[in-house]
């Protein structure tokens, strides 16, 4: 009988063993997991120079020439129609809420028929710049392709330049398809020769824990030589999206502003290209068919916003071929909200004019953008 006793006793303190170790466990995961994020976290530092990759294939910039380029968000080559993205949100205009649906891509195929619609895009544009924003080379939610290395070999015939702007930890959220680890950027390609390269960093939201998953914003510039001893300053930007309240997204405004002035001041050329995740002009908040409400993420600029000496280069169809399409549900036209958020900014010195290319957000949540112009 003692014996028995003494069984069962030591089978419940087995049990009570098992159970701590399974909530001691339970706890630990997390606290790992936090420790893991924020020991891999970093800041890429301000001005850091860029590696320019390849030799460009056409002469220095001439006075009086035509000239074009393009500006690009690709969507990490995960956007086609039917893809929702789980941070975005929205309500209809009956008032139903929606929210996107996936973490990364729905697959690797997706992925490259995206990428291979998007530089089969700009091939047909042939420009001599373009403008990419939203490159992965290394991503679980791109499933590995490198997309940089897609675009370098679709336009072989320039220089390379890539910015990192999102390089962070696994995220495991959302849990149903997890965002996994990102390296992506921007990337600048260009027929024309570029002297130096720079990636200057924006101002970002550093409150915890939105700076362990939020990206590592910034614009690259990059100083192309011209034949009368100037230089064209081109800058690829992609400003921040989920920022409440718009706060960060005026602190990078103010940013890329001081930066323009004091580059048009010294007497260059400059031309700003890129996602600016604000709608250029107010008189395009509600210009497009929808039957979705305006997202509470808007945020809108005009020409007054801009520093001195600087203008938006409105596309010649601007009221009628959208750049941007909301991801919180898949695409339809006529339904998702649309807007124009993508574009470039030109100094004085520059005559330019501008087109938004229509490819029904076949390969991307955007749409390209063709800058033609000419330095005077």
């Amino acid at each position: 009988m003692l014996e028995q006793r003494g069984n069962t006793v030591k089978k419940k303190l087995s049990i009570g063993r098992l159970l701590v170790a399974i909530i001691l466990l339970i706890i630990a995961i997390p606290i790992s997991y936090a420790l893991y994020v924020m020991l891999q976290y970093s800041r890429i530092p301000d001005n850091t120079t860029l590696d320019i990759e390849r030799t460009a294939s056409k002469p220095v910039l001439r006075i009086g020439n035509e000239y074009t380029a393009t500006s690009y968000n690709i969507g990490f080559g995960a956007y086609g129609p039917d893809f929702s993205f789980f941070m975005d949100t929205g309500t209809m205009a009956d008032g139903t809420a929606v929210k996107g649906t996936y973490g990364k891509a729905i697959d690797r195929v997706s992925v490259l028929r995206n990428m291979n619609g998007a530089i089969k895009a700009i091939q047909t544009i042939d420009p001599d710049i373009m403008l990419f924003q939203e490159v992965d080379k290394k991503s679980n939610r791109a499933y590995f392709v490198n997309e940089k290395k897609m675009l370098d070999e679709g336009f072989p015939e320039t220089s390379s330049i890539y910015a990192s702007n999102f390089h962070t930890a696994y995220l495991c959220y959302p849990f149903n398809d997890p965002h996994g680890a990102t390296e992506a950027g921007l990337v600048t390609l260009s027929k024309l020769p570029v002297e130096e390269a720079v990636r200057r960093s924006y101002p970002v939201d550093d409150s915890f824990p939105t700076k362990f998953f939020d990206l590592d914003r910034c614009f690259s510039v990059c100083y192309l030589p011209v034949e009368n001893g100037k230089t064209l300053v081109l800058v690829n930007s992609h400003m921040s999206a989920y920022d409440e309240g718009g706060k960060i997204r005026e602190q990078q405004l103010g940013m890329l502003n001081d930066f323009m002035e004091e580059m048009y001041a010294e007497g260059n050329y400059v031309i700003v290209g890129g996602d600016y995740n604000h709608i250029l002009g107010s008189d395009l908040l509600q210009t497009f068919p929808t039957k979705q409400q305006v997202p509470d993420w808007i945020a809108v600029f005009d020409d007054k916003d801009i520093a001195k000496g600087m203008r938006i280069v409105k596309a010649e169809n601007r009221t009628t071929v959208p750049t941007c399409r909301s991801a919180d549900i898949t695409y339809r036209k006529g339904v998702n909200y649309t807007s124009v958020l993508d574009g470039f900014i030109v100094s004085d010195n520059v005559k330019a004019t501008a087109k938004d290319i229509q490819t029904n957000f076949a390969w991307s949540d955007h749409e390209p953008v063709l800058l033609t112009f000419t330095l005077l």
